[in-house]
């Protein structure tokens, strides 16, 4: 099966389309070697994907069919992740909170016209 079948099948990925660009990007590697969208992956192999800023480490079980319901993902590969992967993604987290609020996004007009004012006031002086 190819790996990026493969890795829509077992759900890291929503769409067989991004698995694709993932492993053209060369963010998956089988077995510690950057692969084509085409590598066809077996029982026993490694993979390592990055995804959202965490690298994964899935070791290949057996292959589906098609793609899986969520219940039965674990009869199809072992997520042998660290811990510390995730840990690390908590982190980012935090440190983009620490700049810019959640929900913050683009000022308002009326920020707009603060600034604006504020702005002027300095030229002026």
């Amino acid at each position: 099966m190819r790996v990026d079948k493969y890795l829509w099948s077992v759900r890291y990925y929503k769409t067989r389309s991004k698995a694709t660009d993932a492993a053209k990007k060369g963010r998956i590697r089988v077995n510690g070697a950057v692969v084509k969208p085409a590598r066809d992956v077996y029982a026993g192999d490694v993979i390592d994907l990055r995804k959202d800023q965490i690298e994964y480490k899935v070791e290949v079980i057996d292959l589906p069919d098609s793609r899986v319901g969520n219940k039965i993902v674990g009869l199809y590969r072992t997520d042998i992740t660290p811990k510390e992967n995730f840990e690390a993604k908590k982190l980012i987290a935090l440190n983009q909170d620490y700049y810019r609020r959640k929900g913050e996004g683009r000022p308002t007009k009326k920020d707009r016209r603060d600034l604006s004012d504020l702005l002027n006031q300095d030229e002026e002086e």
